[in-house]
């Protein structure tokens, strides 16, 4: 085991099932197909490869059909990634129609293409969990819309709020987040077929045609022009996916900081059973919300490598595109796990009103110091009311006495 999102044991605390098969060697070859498939399908439309060639390859472009331990010793041979896909789905095809697959496109191609179809299935996979996260995020905010909690800010009692507001506000943001989604969709899921070096020169005046053929027939955009080299819209979409990955990070950072022992307004769901700790067996710890930050961790660090893909060489080259083979999965997979998690603790989410009530006086009433001062200052004056107001608050902090007497006194 290389990586902790494939381990049996520990990749359920990492990812789902659901991400994990979008991203699998199975799929990935797959959508391979599915390309190749398209490109012949029309090409067939427009005359450039025979009609029963086409339907020949289209019968067979099922990884079922193609021995991955082959192609898996012919890849590390030739160190290329899809010449031995071309020779083992050759293979499974009729002599005369193995001939006509992939013509016309180079690598860059049908991988963009087929990675661009695995995104989007992702990305269904996380609008779906997200569309949740704030589904569950709003019946909270609602319930709990007239339950006063204190405001803090720099970690500090400030002013009261309700905890249905400071729940409405990570909803909103998961509102945009699913807008930012939308935005983006159009600039992300779109094919890629356009030759070696970007110009079509393969297939001459039908390109266009033939590009309007194939995407339509994957649902794909059709490019503007080639983005061989213009990863622009691969680095918006990890970018996006982090940001996500940060708001969720906010919100089960909140929940661990308010089911602290000396808070606990709130508390990530328990049941009999769930183990805080090895050696003190009264804990309660908020271990699902804490690997939901940890994982923001690995999620922040796809950022950097999607960025500096960008930077690309002439027309084409690895040096950055290869790097996508990895982020893109982790990226998808790692953002999975934590919506699942995020999910799963909203939906058990343990509030303590109560507790909010009696956290409310423990600064014995310096929580409205801000509305003290505003009444007093239309008397002597906002300035000078901060001055009166500010001495007495200290004076009461300090001797841990209500702002109320000092107020009267």
């Amino acid at each position: 085991m290389a990586s902790m999102i494939d381990s049996p044991l520990f990749g359920g605390l990492f990812t789902t099932d659901e991400m994990r098969k979008v991203w699998s060697d199975e799929t990935t070859i797959q959508k391979w197909l599915d390309v190749e498939a398209a490109l012949a399908r029309a090409e067939a439309k427009l005359g450039i490869i025979p009609q029963k060639h086409a339907k020949e390859i289209t019968r067979k472009a099922r990884v079922e059909l193609i021995d991955m331990e082959e192609m898996k010793r012919q890849l590390i041979f030739t160190h290329h990634p899809i010449m031995p896909l071309i020779r083992c789905f050759q293979k499974a095809c009729s002599a005369g129609a193995g001939e006509f697959i992939h013509w016309g496109a180079t690598t860059q191609d049908i991988m963009d293409t087929g990675s661009v179809l695995q995104l989007r299935d992702a990305n269904d996979l996380i609008v779906r969990d997200l569309k949740e996260t704030f589904r569950l995020l709003a019946k909270i905010a609602k319930k709990y819309k007239n339950t006063v909690q204190a405001g803090r800010t720099h970690g500090q009692h400030a002013l009261p709020i309700t905890f249905g507001y400071k729940v409405a506000v990570w909803a909103s943001e998961i509102k945009r987040h699913l807008q930012r989604i939308r935005q983006f969709s159009p600039r992300v899921f779109q094919g890629e077929f356009a030759g070696a070096v970007g110009t079509l020169a393969s297939i001459g005046t039908p390109g266009f045609k033939l590009q309007r053929l194939m995407f339509a027939d994957l649902g794909l955009a059709v490019p503007e022009i080639a983005w061989h080299v213009a990863r622009d819209s691969i680095a918006e979409f990890v970018c996006v996916y982090a940001m996500i990955g940060s708001t969720l990070t906010q919100v089960c950072n909140e929940i661990v900081g308010l089911q602290r022992t000396e808070v606990a307004e709130v508390e990530e769901p328990f049941h009999m059973g769930k183990v805080g700790s090895s050696t003190m067996p009264h804990k309660r710890n908020p271990m699902m919300s804490e690997g939901v930050i940890a994982l923001s961790k690995l999620i922040h660090a796809q950022v950097g490598p999607a960025l500096a893909d960008m930077i690309a060489e002439n027309e084409r080259d690895q040096r950055g595109w290869m790097a996508e083979w990895s982020f893109l999965p982790e990226t998808c997979c790692l953002l999975s796990g934590m919506l699942f998690w995020t999910n799963k603790v909203l939906a058990g989410l343990i509030v303590y009103p109560e507790n909010m009530t009696r956290n409310l006086d423990a600064l014995h009433g310096l929580l409205l110091s801000e509305n003290v001062m505003l009444k007093l200052g239309k008397k002597i004056g906002r300035q000078a009311s901060h001055e009166v107001v500010y001495e007495l608050c200290m004076e009461a902090f300090e001797k841990r006495v209500p702002l109320k007497s000092l107020l009267i006194r």
